[in-house]
């Protein structure tokens, strides 16, 4: 077995790499680490799943696993993973375990955990999860009798989400029209159910899963379904979610994406003016378009930036106490509302914004001035090579300098491939290219 954890979970091809088994061994593990020292006698978990035919099979096992060890398991059926996060927090559960595999297709499925409190888990709770699993020390504890655990129904969990989300906001969105896709996925009762008794008026695509459509050609990963039906519409903006409904894209009336840079942008300075903004600083990851920085530079907003992934952006916002961070792909993470990204939560935040400013989402988008962006994958032999390599540090540090401060390099080895990822960021395409691809020979040369 490779490594269990990737940087959202365990995912995988269902009943191949993800089988009920493993479903089941994960389950376990998790109840005896995550379970520990929460003052009870037995674990309590929430176990919650997107609308996939195989997550009916991997949650079976995920409960019959947490019942084995003799947790006590509340079923919360089909719901968003942010719902699935805040319900962990909400019952003072020891664990939450939400089975999706977010926007990828409908044969992957995967398990992502929360600790109590509905928190991601730290690398080192993970290893220690891993360490069972492969070591099959999660089967050393199996209670009989009365020891074993027992299941029961989570009775209006999603209104109780809902009900949390329609606190978040300041004013309802009476006069918007908006187009909101879910994906066929965990969103499709949910997203427009709450959009709706926020006062928006809504029509819905992508709300008709049937196991098997999740993501097929609808979601935010298709931004153009959503671009098309807000055309037909004639609404005022377009929302779309993914599978698992923890992001949230969004287009204009007149077709145009709006990514998460733009989306973080606008409720960063939503915050601000509002003095809800701590520190007055926003947390995003280094691929954020240098547009997005210079947007906030200029408003007065100062960027943390960390790694990819919104595991990191949340560590960022705990350590320093912040409010706001989120990922170019739409994960957006309001820490005092959330303790993960919140796609729902982002659109109502959007919408919210057009209600107190009377402007289009065209007009907010416009702060962030895109920057045009070249991405080269390079294959390599060896990846540490290319890090330690003076010539390309040479070479970086020229591209740099012509560039100054209207433009960056990034330079970023792929975390599962022998790959660097070359990208580049120039006031032109035709500059963005030709540097981009100037620095991939170097790389290439080198390694």
């Amino acid at each position: 077995m490779g490594r269990l954890f990737g940087t959202d979970g365990v995912r995988g091809l269902a009943n191949a790499d993800l089988t009920p088994e493993l479903a089941l061994s994960v389950a376990r593990a998790a109840a005896g680490v995550l379970g520990e020292g929460g003052g009870t006698t037995r674990p309590v978990a929430v176990v919650g799943r997107d609308p996939r035919a195989s997550g009916e099979m991997l949650e079976a096992a995920v409960v019959a696993g947490l019942a084995s060890v003799g947790a006590e398991v509340l079923r919360a059926g089909v719901l968003p993973t942010p719902a699935l996060a805040y319900l962990t927090g909400s019952t003072g559960a020891d664990l939450g375990v939400m089975i999706s595999a977010s926007h990828n297709p409908m044969p992957d499925n995967g398990i992502k955990l929360f600790s109590r409190g509905g928190h991601k888990l730290p690398d080192a709770a993970e290893a220690q999860i891993e360490r069972r699993v492969t070591g099959g020390s999660s089967a050393d504890h199996r209670p009989t009798g009365a020891g074993i655990g027992r299941v029961r129904d989570l009775p209006g969990a999603l209104d109780d989400y809902l009900g949390h989300l329609l606190g978040t906001l300041d004013q309802p969105l009476s006069g918007l029209r908006v187009v909101v896709d879910c994906a066929h996925g965990a969103a499709a009762s949910s997203a427009p159910e709450v959009y709706r008794r926020a006062g928006a008026t809504v029509h819905a695509i992508g709300c008709d899963p049937d196991g098997w459509n999740i993501n097929d050609g609808v979601g935010s990963t298709h931004m153009s379904t959503v671009a098309e039906a807000v055309a037909d519409f004639g609404a005022d903006l377009g929302i779309a979610h993914d599978g698992d409904a923890d992001r949230c894209l969004a287009v204009t009336a007149d077709g145009d994406v709006v990514d998460g840079d733009a989306i973080l942008a606008v409720c960063a300075l939503a915050l601000h003016e509002r003095g809800a903004l701590r520190a007055d600083t926003v947390v995003a990851t280094v691929m954020s378009n240098l547009g997005f920085h210079h947007a906030m530079r200029d408003s007065g907003i100062a960027v943390q930036t960390t790694a990819v992934g919104d595991r990191y952006v949340l560590e960022a916002l705990r350590a320093r106490e912040l409010s706001l961070g989120g990922e170019q792909s739409g994960h957006l993470i309001f820490l005092d509302h959330a303790t993960t990204g919140d796609g729902l939560l982002t659109g109502l935040a959007l919408m919210s914004r057009m209600r107190a400013t009377g402007a289009s989402l065209a007009e907010l988008a416009a702060v962030v001035r895109r920057l045009p962006q070249t991405l080269v994958n390079v294959p390599v032999r060896d990846r540490l090579a290319v890090a330690e390599s003076d010539e390309v540090a040479e070479a970086v540090n020229a591209v740099e300098e012509e560039l100054g401060d209207d433009g960056r390099v990034l330079l970023r080895p792929s975390g599962t491939e022998q790959v660097v990822r070359v990208m580049v960021e120039a006031p032109t395409q035709e500059q963005a290219d030709a540097l981009a691809h100037r620095l991939a020979k170097v790389v290439a040369a080198v390694a």
